[in-house]
């Protein structure tokens, strides 16, 4: 049984597998609300006790205990880690790590305290024959105690400690499969954080966190519309992506200067992301883009930036190639796309 523990900033979220003859098998899935009920959601006001019993109530309705949680993975979010794709030697894996550990001080910048490092060959370079890619993630020890430190008041310890950009990458591999020409967009969209991860087969890994999720569209709304953080909520769950459109001046003869919307704002993220990738990568043809995530489900934003960035856009279903538990069925498959990757990091491991 492998286990993938999701903390998120508004929900927590954790999904159970195990592997079988014909790959692997979906147990349970299940997510609880982090903030008190009934309550707007204010990412600065969501302190450690409310995530530890928001974890606890989980574990607890899915009928597990935390001292029996072996092979648990979780996730640290992309705003606390650093990530980059190195070409280097083909090498046995105790030279492997020695080298890694280099590469991190080289590539990547440190707030001054110890590196935590760890890594994911991608495979063989395809322009030298004794060089392998591989995915390079680093963090500060003062991250990793802090999220040590959270999972010990739940009682639980990780077996293993992934990053969410990582895991995305993961619940990817083992659902979908790349198309022969083209890079793939994941997009990940959090409460308060998006998480955009290119990659191609022949094409370079690339990540960035954007600090833009469904709270700036829920609070954008709310604004525009005159009405409170809940009924936002409810109206942006409802109508999706046309309660964000702007309605036209009654006199058509004026102009008017319109305020970008978060979602205007949110796309220009993601358009210069892509920009910056084509010029580093030299790929500037994607051939899909998915889309998971608490936001990714929203209505009407497959078709929004299908249409915005004329690429294919789709729902990402981490559970497909999945055999289900007694054919139930999951409403919004995408929101665990995080919980997912991480349950089956164990079958990625370097």
């Amino acid at each position: 049984m492998q286990i993938g523990l999701d903390i998120g900033r508004q929900y927590v979220k954790m999904v159970v597998v195990e592997k079988t003859r014909e790959g692997l098998k979906l147990l349970n899935v299940d997510s609880k609300l982090i903030p008190e009920k009934n309550k707007s959601f204010d990412p600065e006001n969501i302190d450690t006790p409310l995530i530890v019993m928001a974890v606890k109530e989980l574990i607890n309705r899915m009928n597990l205990k935390p001292k029996h949680l072996r092979n648990l993975t979780t996730g640290i979010s992309g705003s606390n880690i650093s990530i980059k794709q190195i070409t280097t030697m083909d090498m046995s894996t105790d030279e492997l790590k020695t080298s890694m550990m280099f590469e991190a001080r080289k590539h990547m910048p440190m707030d001054g305290t110890d590196a935590v490092i760890d890594y994911q060959i991608l495979g063989p370079n395809r322009f030298e024959a004794d060089k392998i890619d591989v995915v390079l993630v680093a963090c500060t020890n003062g991250v990793r105690t802090s999220h040590q430190k959270l999972l010990k008041e739940v009682g639980l310890k990780a077996e293993i400690i992934d990053s969410e950009p990582i895991a995305i990458m993961n619940a990817y591999l083992q659902s979908h499969q790349f198309s022969e020409e083209g890079a793939v967009i994941l997009l990940d969209i959090g409460a308060v954080s998006t998480s955009l991860v290119v990659w191609g087969e022949q094409d370079l890994f690339f990540t960035r966190d954007i600090p833009r999720g469904t709270h700036d569209l829920v609070k954008d709304l709310a604004k525009k519309r005159s009405i409170t953080y809940l009924e936002a909520q409810d109206y942006l769950r409802n109508e999706g992506i046309a309660a964000l459109e702007v309605e036209p001046a009654e006199d058509s003869s004026l102009i008017a200067v319109t305020e970008r919307s978060s979602l205007d704002i949110f796309l220009e993220d993601v358009r210069r992301t892509l920009r910056f990738y084509t010029k580093n990568s030299k790929q500037s043809f994607f051939s899909a883009l998915f889309l998971s995530g608490g936001g990714g489900s929203i209505n009407g934003l497959k078709e929004y930036m299908e249409e915005k960035l004329q690429i294919k856009s789709q729902a990402m279903n981490p559970f497909a190639n999945m055999e289900m538990k007694d054919n139930s069925s999951i409403e919004d498959p995408s929101q665990y796309t995080v919980a997912t990757g991480l349950a089956v990091r164990k079958g990625f491991e370097a």
